[in-house]
């Protein structure tokens, strides 16, 4: 909601806006003023908005809201759909309607993924130094050898499972 009224401010002052685009009866291109936003806030979960869609109306509209008052089986349903949008901004249908914007989520997650991706990699190469000589897996086999020469914890670690006679793990 804030989005939209944001919107419809920067398009007040760079030209012809959506609601004024999109007004049913208009011209595409004509050079009328787009109207004052409006406090119209419809959704799902609150259908009904307190004021209509279109808050100003050209004289082929208001003619419209005239024949309104009349019988409705003497309107057409190309008439009867423009009352709609004088009143509604979109249909139940349009409202749920799917939007692509899970698109431009990923892509955002993706992209951000990648390039935290090429900065640890990055630092890895460039910034961080060499590994210490103590995480070398040969440093590594000579310090368990040294802990079973040394019979280190001969109850329950290290020594405990390691045969001294064959050389080999305890199965």
């Amino acid at each position: 909601m804030f989005f939209r009224a944001a919107w419809s401010l920067v398009l007040k002052k760079a030209g012809p806006g959506m609601r004024w685009m999109h007004s049913p009866g208009s011209a595409a291109h004509s050079e009328r003023k787009m109207p004052p936003y409006t406090n119209y806030h419809a959704q799902r979960s609150y259908p009904m908005p307190d004021e209509p869609f279109c808050a100003e109306l050209n004289a082929e509209q208001r003619a419209l809201k005239e024949k309104e008052k009349g019988s409705w089986t003497q309107l057409s349903h190309a008439e009867k759909v423009a009352l709609y949008r004088l009143q509604f901004h979109e249909t139940f249908a349009e409202m749920n309607r799917r939007s692509n914007e899970w698109k431009t989520v990923m892509g955002c997650v993706f992209f951000f993924f990648g390039f935290t991706a090429l900065l640890i990699w990055w630092q890895r190469v460039y910034v961080f130094p060499k590994k210490p000589i103590t995480l070398t897996d040969e440093w590594k086999a000579q310090q368990l050898q040294r802990i079973l020469d040394m019979k280190g914890n001969p109850v329950q670690g290290l020594a405990s499972r390691w045969d001294y006679e064959k050389k080999e793990w305890k199965k």
